[in-house]
């Protein structure tokens, strides 16, 4: 890799990379890309020793006395920090909501219905969001969406955790269960 004139590559803003002319101390201690220790020499026999390698002299610790620099291929270094970056991206867990809609007027057989299709969400380990819709005088009588989530909470504890017991979010009648490990 050529090295260029006061080139600084940026992470993020105030993550800058200091690499080559752009360092500005006149001694660094040195380390090669092998872990060679070149020990603390003039930053132009530390460029020349990177320039002679192909490689690049990237400041490490700018507040260290005197400040450390590593000879390395800073393309290879930043492409091998974005694949661990992914790895680790791909490894996370994302949690998947699922809602499922009642009525304070439902008939049971729709209320079996509907907790079939939570049991169903809660085997496959999604989280699952049970909520009563409150419209016109039924607003009057959140009492009557809280019933409803309590006659189906029976039917889903065997397979799931309540996360949050039925409380009111405007509207809505809402109650939060999660699958049992």
């Amino acid at each position: 890799m050529s090295r260029q004139n006061d080139r600084t590559r940026g992470r993020k803003k105030g993550d800058e990379v200091i690499m080559n002319d752009a360092i500005r101390a006149s001694e660094l201690r040195v380390v090669g890309d092998d872990g060679e220790q070149f020990g603390i020499i003039t930053k132009e026999e530390a460029l020349q020793i990177a320039e002679a390698k192909g490689l690049d002299l990237v400041l490490m610790s700018p507040d260290a006395k005197p400040p450390v620099a590593k000879v390395m291929d800073f393309g290879k270094h930043k492409y091998e920090l974005e694949k661990k970056k992914k790895e680790a991206r791909k490894n996370q867990k994302k949690i998947e909501i699922k809602e499922v809609k009642f009525s304070c007027k439902i008939a049971e057989n729709d209320i079996n219905f509907k907790v079939k299709h939570a049991r169903e969400f809660l085997e496959k380990g999604k989280h699952v969001k049970l909520r009563v819709f409150l419209k016109g005088r039924e607003m009057a009588h959140p009492e009557w969406g809280i019933e409803v989530l309590q006659r189906v909470w029976p039917m889903l504890e065997d397979i799931g955790i309540l996360e949050k017991d039925a409380h009111q979010e405007g509207r809505y009648i809402n109650m939060y269960i999660t699958p049992k490990k």
